[in-house]
């Protein structure tokens, strides 16, 4: 990438020539680690098992299965716009630029707070593991704005170190999680497959179709996302067209096949339902694991689990850096002109990656139980709607006739399998949106409705300012077309 000069920096010619030093092993691994199946487990275990009981894990396939839809479509999408940016470049060429603009206004807001929290979740875990086993919530917010602060420098230094750091990261996450799935699964499995099949007591039939499962599918749904981010370094891949849709499907799937994996041996293995049901238990992976494995198992555990979120954290923010830079890019947003500039060898967003560091560094200090679970729902929500904008986007782009493939696509499925995706992402917002009485009160039940009506409003404000008459964005002639003579 080349940098924008500060005296250039109201110019409309926005072309550059990119860095290309990802290759489909890094790119995938940049959206191994957003996924993160160690995350992915730990997330939403031990709430599913209590909503829905052992029968929780079919919620996974039933997700992952849509999802993979969903990355078939990135896949077709990115083969033919291989732009920064994911989600915001893609819809943005399929329904221009004031659409592309809101895809990227709820990307890039439920990628930052998801960067505080992550970071937040990475600290929790970080602290016992170095025997820091009694802080306070100002000190943990301390730790977490640190691991912040190194996941940022860690995306500021450079792509050979992150690509480092990714790899480590993934072969952890590898590692831990087969391990786990093995060692469970064949050696200290106690309960037989029919466990897979009792909701414990939540519901029965119809009943538990319809509520405790379809509440699990909302969770579980946020467990299968970030892999997108392989799509948001697009511009800086080799042979993007071609590598794109490989990297972003295939790190989906082995996500999901290794969450699947490790979930199933710890269901197998758990010691004591009841006590998870009654509340008595509120970890029960690490009490699967201390019992079945030994005490010794716990501190390996927190490594683990610090490692894949804090990996997960830095593959958020390259990915979000990346949009917010794109955008700027475009002239559409405040401060495009430094928001827009690139530095170092490698031409990176530096100016971003610090102002995402800044703002998720914020949010780590928000102490009230409340308001962070309402920072959650946007996170959820902003990665959900963002999805779904460009995937419906291209649903109707097929069916008016005007679709064009790139040079890879998922040939005669690519229709049925675009307009099931875009059936999908608008039930799983639904899904994830629908008022349940979770939280016990009215505005966190309904917190990713609220949140989607705040930004959507606050959106419509900022894009009235940024697409105005005789505005930047309105000058700028946005043409990102970059050739790579390696792979197009």
């Amino acid at each position: 990438m080349a940098e924008i000069a500060p005296e250039q920096a109201a110019a409309p010619d926005l072309s550059y020539t990119p860095v290309r030093d990802f290759t489909l092993r890094s790119a995938f691994a940049l959206a191994f680690s957003d996924v993160s199946p160690i995350v992915g487990i730990y997330s939403v275990f031990g709430l599913c098992l209590l909503v829905a009981g052992p029968a929780f894990f079919w919620g996974f396939p039933v997700v992952l299965i849509g999802q993979l839809a969903v990355t078939g479509v990135f896949g077709d999408l990115v083969s033919k716009w291989p732009f920064q940016g994911s989600v915001y470049a893609w819809a943005r060429e399929l329904f221009g630029a004031r659409y592309g603009w809101f895809t990227n206004w709820a990307y890039s807001w439920g990628l930052t707070i998801a960067l505080g929290a992550v970071a937040l979740f990475a600290a929790d875990f970080l602290g016992p593991a170095m025997g820091l086993t009694s802080l306070s919530q100002t000190e943990t917010s301390l730790l977490a704005l640190g691991i912040l602060i190194f996941g940022s420098i860690a995306n500021m230094i450079g792509s050979k170190f992150l690509r480092g750091l990714l790899y480590v990261s993934m072969t952890a996450e590898l590692i831990s999680s087969l391990g786990i799935g093995v060692a469970l699964l064949f050696f200290h499995r106690t309960h037989s497959f029919s466990f897979l099949f009792s909701g414990a007591g939540t519901a029965h039939g119809a009943g538990w179709l319809f509520g405790p499962f379809l509440a699990i599918v909302a969770f579980i749904g946020f467990s299968f996302v970030g892999f997108e981010s392989a799509g948001s370094i697009a511009e800086e891949v080799q042979g993007a067209r071609h590598v794109l849709p490989k990297a972003i499907s295939l790190a989906l799937l082995s996500c999901g096949l290794l969450v699947m994996f490790a979930t199933l041996g710890l269901l197998l293995a758990i010691p004591d339902l009841g006590a998870v049901l009654s509340g008595k238990d509120t970890n029960p992976i690490a009490t699967t694991l201390e019992t079945r494995l030994g005490s010794g198992t716990g501190r390996a555990l927190l490594v683990m689990l610090t490692i894949g979120f804090t990996a997960s954290m830095i593959a958020v923010q390259a990915a979000v850096s990346r949009a917010i830079w794109a955008s700027a890019r475009a002239r559409e947003l405040p401060a495009s002109g430094l928001l827009g500039r690139l530095s170092g060898s490698e031409r990176l967003p530096r100016h971003v990656i610090g102002l995402t560091c800044i703002v998720a560094g914020i949010l780590v200090f928000i102490h009230n139980p409340n308001v962070f679970t309402l920072l959650l729902s946007g996170a959820t929500a902003g990665f959900f709607v963002s999805y779904a904008l460009p995937v419906v986007a291209a649903a109707v782009t097929r069916l008016r006739g005007g679709w064009t493939p790139g040079p890879v696509s998922m040939g005669k499925a690519a229709a049925t399998v675009t307009y099931l995706a875009a059936v999908w992402m608008i039930a799983e917002i639904i899904n994830i949106a629908w008022p349940r009485n979770t939280y016990g009160v009215w505005y966190l039940n309904w917190g990713i409705v609220l949140v989607i009506a705040v930004l959507g409003v606050l959106g419509a404000l900022v894009s009235a300012y940024v697409f105005r008459p005789g505005g930047e964005a309105a000058a700028a002639r946005f043409t990102p077309v970059v050739s790579d003579p390696e792979g197009e």
